[in-house]
């Protein structure tokens, strides 16, 4: 059995800032607000988190910020780079503050062949005793890691997940099909996790739930139990959410959808910048719409 089994959903938590700095005041409301929804675990530092453009110093304060105020959820954090020797350094800064996991995406801008993936991933689970969750996302880093490999590498003791973003579904459902016991697969796009539940996945980890995670929460449970009925109520209802957070660049919609809810400052480190102002009021009537402001 797999030391740490993944379910239901996942926040990947937004990094705030203001006046260029990390605002970690903004950061511990978002996490009250994680925790009063009933989040089942929580992803920060990772795309969502725009954590290239974080120090080490701010890196290790939010992990430390999320351990002191979410104690009871598994915390996941992500540290993939596109080379293994920065990710296992990466792993070994974070490691003595308490992750419960790291989440590691597939090697970007290098394009591995599938071999080279494998032996990556191989590598990282052998330089850490934490659980190590994979992270296939081909539209961020130009390479798929295809369900043979996954599965592969699902076999590896402290490799207990994969977050799913490939939008391949029959790659995801065999990789759902043939998963060892205790290996969760985590859809990594919010408009497919009804589909992907539906036929055995595990949970997601979510952009949407910065915004509204207690319908997110009831959506994966209503999933979990097999409320068919309740999910896809809310699935519909979601819907225009899950789409208005991507018609910019993610983070840059759902941090302005959270300016809207008056949860952070619309700031960014670049090379991001503020969306548009069509962005900000697509979003504000999207929120509005779900009754959440």
């Amino acid at each position: 059995m797999k030391s740490l089994v993944l379910s239901g959903c996942g926040t990947a938590l937004v990094t705030p800032f203001r006046d260029r700095e990390v605002d970690y005041a903004a950061f511990s409301g978002l996490l009250d607000r994680q925790m009063a929804a009933g989040v089942h675990f929580l992803v920060p530092l990772g795309t969502t988190g725009e954590t290239p453009c974080l120090e080490e110093e701010e890196r290790i304060k939010i992990l430390q910020l999320a351990k002191e105020k979410c104690p009871d959820r598994p915390v996941i954090v992500g540290g993939g780079t596109n080379s293994l020797a920065q990710t296992v350094r990466s792993m070994k800064l974070l490691e003595p503050y308490g992750p419960d996991a790291f989440l590691i995406v597939v090697p970007y801008y290098n394009k591995p062949t599938q071999e080279g993936i494998y032996e990556y991933f191989k590598a990282v689970a052998d330089a850490s005793d934490k659980p190590i969750v994979m992270y296939n996302v081909p539209s961020r880093t130009g390479v798929n890691m295809t369900a043979e490999t996954a599965l592969r590498l699902a076999e590896t003791e402290n490799i207990v997940a994969v977050k799913e973003a490939s939008g391949n579904y029959a790659q995801i459902s065999e990789i759902i099909r043939c998963a060892p016991e205790g290996f969760s697969v985590l859809s990594g796009n919010d408009d497919e996790t009804l589909s992907l539940m539906a036929t055995g996945a595990a949970g997601v980890i979510s952009v949407a739930s910065n915004i509204a995670p207690a319908l997110m929460v009831r959506m994966t449970e209503a999933l979990l139990s097999g409320n068919m009925p309740e999910a896809r109520e809310l699935h519909h209802r979601l819907t225009p959410l899950f789409r208005n957070c991507f018609i910019e660049s993610n983070p840059v919609p759902v941090k302005a959808g959270l300016a809207a809810m008056g949860l952070l400052a619309e700031e960014f480190r670049l090379p991001l910048v503020p969306g548009t102002r069509k962005t900000y009021e697509t979003m504000r009537r999207t929120i509005e719409e779900l009754g959440l402001i």
